[in-house]
């Protein structure tokens, strides 16, 4: 059962998210920084133990620290974190294989695919509103990754591409599967025992590749995994935080905010510039998403309203 009690305090949410969203772009800048040098699955230890701290820290502030480690489905926190921490790891080969901004665009299909996943598995409503925005924006999608899969275009550079395509877009995926094992799980555990149990699956998980070859990490590689580590906890607290102060459709449309990091880190950092079909696919992905929360903040006043007739007056 979900313990956390909301303040409204929507500018305090939006910038808690606005904040969780930049830690998570800085992450995934640390994450690829190491990748030519650093295996996924390594990089996916680093990420999932070196959160552990300051996720413990928080909930010990919050006088949460015992009971986080409570809960009535084991199994399903395992399932949760093998979904998703295989999310993370072929999000972390893309990043490897891809510039930061495209990574991050094919990202943006995990909601609308969980949008899809939660109507057939979770009983939620899909109507034609939503439905149109979801296929708008996996036609984004599509937009985004069409190049890297060319016919036309040969070479190892190309097919390199093309499998960081493909494990982007998966990564996407089983990102969406996460998110529908997540609804399931809020209905009887806390937020803080979601969130403890999955850095430490996904700790133990990513020891399942250290016989395939880990790298002894250089000093500047190994400060970079460990703060990947702690950027990872920190956006984790800051974007739980943001819920507990604003509705969800409040805040949800700020997580674009990490289209324009990522375009100015990856252009910074990496050298890298965004290609014409990336920034059009990302633009109709954006827009989707977008509609989807508007409409989803339209629903959430006409429920709020139904509610308010249906109560007895007295």
């Amino acid at each position: 059962m979900e313990d956390d009690s909301r303040q409204n305090s929507p500018l305090v949410g939006i910038v808690l998210k606005i904040g969780s969203v930049a830690v998570f772009v800085a992450m995934s800048i640390c994450i690829k920084a190491t990748a030519p040098h650093v295996p996924s699955g390594e990089a996916m230890f680093f990420r999932s133990f070196f959160a552990i701290p300051p996720i413990l820290l928080w909930f010990a502030w919050r006088g949460q620290l015992r009971q986080s480690f409570h809960t009535k489905n084991p199994l399903g926190h395992f399932w949760r974190g093998l979904i998703g921490g295989t999310s993370m790891f072929l999000g972390f080969t893309a990043l490897g294989l891809l510039p930061l901004p495209e990574v991050v665009t094919i990202g943006y299909a995990a909601p609308l695919v969980a949008t899809i996943l939660a109507a057939m598995f979770l009983g939620e409503r899909l109507r034609v509103y939503r439905l149109s925005a979801v296929f708008a924006g996996l036609i984004g999608v599509i937009i985004v990754l069409s190049p890297r899969f060319s016919v036309l275009e040969q070479g190892d550079m190309d097919a390199l591409a093309a499998v960081g395509a493909m494990c982007a877009l998966m990564g996407a995926i089983f990102a969406a599967m996460a998110q529908v094992f997540v609804r399931k799980l809020v209905r009887e555990e806390r937020t803080a025992t979601i969130v403890i149990y999955f850095s430490l699956t996904s700790t133990l998980l990513s020891l399942v590749t250290l016989p395939f070859g880990w790298a002894v990490p250089e000093a500047r590689e190994a400060v970079l995994l460990v703060a990947a580590g702690l950027f990872g906890g920190a956006g984790q607290i800051l974007l739980t935080a943001s819920y507990r102060h604003a509705e969800t459709a409040v805040i949800a449309s700020f997580e674009y905010v990490s289209m324009l990091l990522a375009l100015g880190a990856g252009y910074v950092v990496f050298d890298e510039v965004p290609s014409g079909a990336m920034l059009a696919g990302a633009g109709l992905i954006v827009a989707a998403g977008l509609v989807i929360v508007y409409r989803e903040h339209r629903l959430g006043i006409e429920r709020a309203r139904a509610r308010k007739v249906m109560t007895p007056q007295g």
